[in-house]
């Protein structure tokens, strides 16, 4: 889908921007709500949002377009999927635009969202956003059955504990397999409401990792292989596969696969749910219930994990001045505060972040600056070319370890079987 957003009464032809992204109804929405407001600044300039409907499909079709000589002039994109283009050479870089800008500076921008975008070491894409994973919970459920609400400096065992205890039948009942004072059956009857929902990703168990003191990888500038086998990386992704095998806080997969996690927390069927910030519109939106957010539990120190998108510019382009001038305007202290209220981003430029156009009082979550607190361990996972094949890869084997009860230790080693040549084609 293609919509055409027209910026004022002008029909020039060679102000026209293309700029290509996927989302959710509230995410596009908030996209179409930038553009507008740009129109009120720049009227010569038409701005074209072209609509994917999933990564998958942006990624597929930057590509095709790429490869045909007709990409669009800007997307946007997440740190862990653009590395595929900037070793293709397809990008303009960006950080001489920024050095001419008079809108902001480099320095303005949270530092571990611009770092990730470095390619060969210079600034490729400017981020849009910094957030990072955090506990989303319904306070409703925890007043219902008693249970204290998540809190920032809650440890491993406390997270499940909470979710242990809003695991409930339909009866308001404890769940025999998630109750701690009863023997665990994990093939007990499913649950009605259920107190966790995680998806077994790379992206999801490695603050895990590195709260237990262990790392992902290597070496996060050149890795080779995940390192998976080490002690404490096992213990920390041996204990988050136990949310389904042992504790039963997290439904099965096949109760998965008839409603995700996100519809089931909008549903009021899941007491929390770990997300990063792009879950607030359609919370905003459609919850019925209070709700609100805390940070990550921890093993042995606090740790999160980099959400940022950024918008790139394809070297093909030929409206780069004009679709420049949009960027600035959406990074910029006028257009950042428009994306920022609707409640999408956490902005990546700091003056905005910090400001009450993020940290709102009157809209939920109440604790937002929870998001801010997390960027100081905010970590990144590599950003080489071949990183989006490296997860497709580990995918279906991490699930193997959450929804099957496969061993540990031979989940360790088929991930670095599958990925190993991976890594190595990595550029």
């Amino acid at each position: 889908m293609v919509v055409a957003v027209s910026c004022g009464g002008s029909d020039t032809t060679s102000g026209s921007v293309r700029l290509l992204v996927f989302g959710d109804p509230p995410e596009l929405e908030a996209y179409r709500t930038l553009i507008q407001a740009f129109a009120e600044e720049e009227p010569e300039i038409d701005v074209e949002l072209v609509e994917a409907s999933d990564r998958d499909d942006l990624i597929a079709r930057l590509s095709t377009s790429i490869a045909g000589g007709s990409p669009p002039d800007l997307f946007l994109m997440n740190y862990r999927f653009y590395g595929q283009f900037a070793a293709r050479g397809v990008l303009e870089p960006l950080e001489s635009y920024v050095e001419d800008s008079a809108a902001f500076a480099l320095d303005d921008f949270y530092p571990q969202a611009v770092d990730a975008f470095r390619w060969d070491g210079q600034a490729t894409c400017v981020p849009q956003n910094i957030s990072s994973l955090v506990v989303y919970y319904n306070r409703d459920l925890f007043e219902r059955f008693a249970v204290p609400v998540p809190t920032d400096d809650m440890a491993w065992s406390q997270f499940v504990y909470r979710a242990q205890q809003l695991t409930r039948d339909a009866d308001g009942n404890l769940v025999r397999g998630a109750d701690p004072d009863l023997p665990p059956q994990p093939n007990a009857a499913p649950a009605a409401i259920y107190g966790l929902g995680v998806e077994p990703t790379i992206i999801r168990f490695a603050p895990f990792i590195w709260s237990n003191r262990a790392e992902l990888v290597d070496d996060e500038r050149d890795p080779t292989r995940f390192t998976l086998d080490t002690p404490a990386a096992k213990s920390a992704l041996e204990q988050f596969f136990q949310l389904r095998t042992l504790q039963g806080v997290v439904p099965p997969d096949v109760e998965v696969e008839a409603e995700d996690d996100e519809t089931r927390f909008l549903n009021g069927r899941l007491a929390m749910l770990l997300e990063s910030r792009r879950l607030v519109p359609a919370l905003r939106e459609a919850a019925t219930f209070d709700w609100d957010v805390a940070a990550l539990p921890r093993h042995q120190q606090p740790a999160s994990i980099l959400h940022s998108d950024a918008y790139c510019m394809t070297k093909a382009s030929k409206q780069k001045d004009a679709a420049w001038r949009f960027v600035e305007y959406a990074l910029g202290p006028d257009g950042a505060p428009v994306i920022a209220k609707t409640g999408r981003t956490v902005p990546s430029l700091r003056s905005v972040a910090e400001s009450e156009a993020f940290l709102d009082p009157t809209q939920k979550p109440r604790h937002a600056k929870v998001f801010l607190d997390a960027i100081a361990t905010i970590r990144t996972v590599p950003t080489v070319s071949t990183w989006p094949e490296i997860e497709d890869a580990a995918e279906p084997i991490l699930e193997n370890g959450m929804y099957r009860a496969q061993p540990i230790d031979e989940v360790a080693a088929a991930v670095d079987e599958a990925t190993r040549p991976l890594f190595a084609r990595a550029e």
